[in-house]
């Protein structure tokens, strides 16, 4: 019978305006305790916009946690308070590549990082692709962000060789090469999203979570 790995107490570490960090104290096999860190998230989407030529929209963006850019598919925070996974893609899509779409599926749901965060992603599917006006970018990585339309072929060459990085990029563009190509179907917008988390729109009020 599987162990039942009950959480018996609970400390929040850290409360930032993107990520929170808690010490959980669980309850381990053969009558064990031990404690756990964990990253609290908001969660996330992310959009394989793919045009008429078979092209992808990527974004080359600074990331400081690692002191490089990386090539990526557009994504963002679902730091918006009740905010449904296929609005907050929309809206990333039409913030980071000035794009709207016509058609949306879902191509895969990951963990990121499931030894110490809780951030899930939710990868989209965009086609019947319109150009839109991009918003002004202020004040953060956004305003200092390169766009390109990539060959869906190059970018899975790309993955493979390591050019692109970004594990939610490197998901999204496999996914959408086995759906595109007749090998693997994707899902309707309407599919829950289970892995999303909880734990900081649970705490925080106000429909901005990154505000405290």
């Amino acid at each position: 019978m599987a162990h039942d790995f009950k959480v018996l107490s609970s400390e929040l570490l850290l409360d930032a305006p993107i990520v929170a960090v808690r010490q959980d104290k669980l309850a381990m096999p053969n009558d064990q305790v031990a404690f756990r860190e964990v990253i609290e998230h908001m969660g996330a989407v992310a959009v394989v916009a793919v045009n008429e030529n078979n092209e992808i929209a990527m974004v080359n963006q600074y990331r400081h946690s690692v002191k490089r850019r990386l090539w990526e598919i557009p994504a963002g925070l679902l730091d918006v308070q009740g905010e449904s996974e296929i609005l907050g893609a929309q809206r990333e899509l039409v913030e980071e590549a000035g794009l709207e779409a016509a058609e949306w599926s879902v191509l895969t749901d990951l963990v990121t990082s499931p030894g110490f965060c809780e951030e899930s992603a939710r990868v989209f599917l965009a086609q019947g692709l319109t150009a839109v006006e991009r918003p002004e970018a202020f004040g953060d990585e956004e305003a200092d962000m390169d766009f390109a339309w990539v060959d869906l072929d190059e970018a899975v060459a790309k993955v493979l060789s390591g050019e692109i990085n970004n594990s939610i990029a490197v998901a999204g563009i496999l996914a959408a090469k086995q759906v595109l190509s007749g090998n693997g179907q994707a899902r309707e917008v309407s599919a829950p999203f289970e892995l999303r988390p909880t734990s900081i729109a649970s705490r925080r009020q106000g429909p901005d979570l990154k505000k405290q």
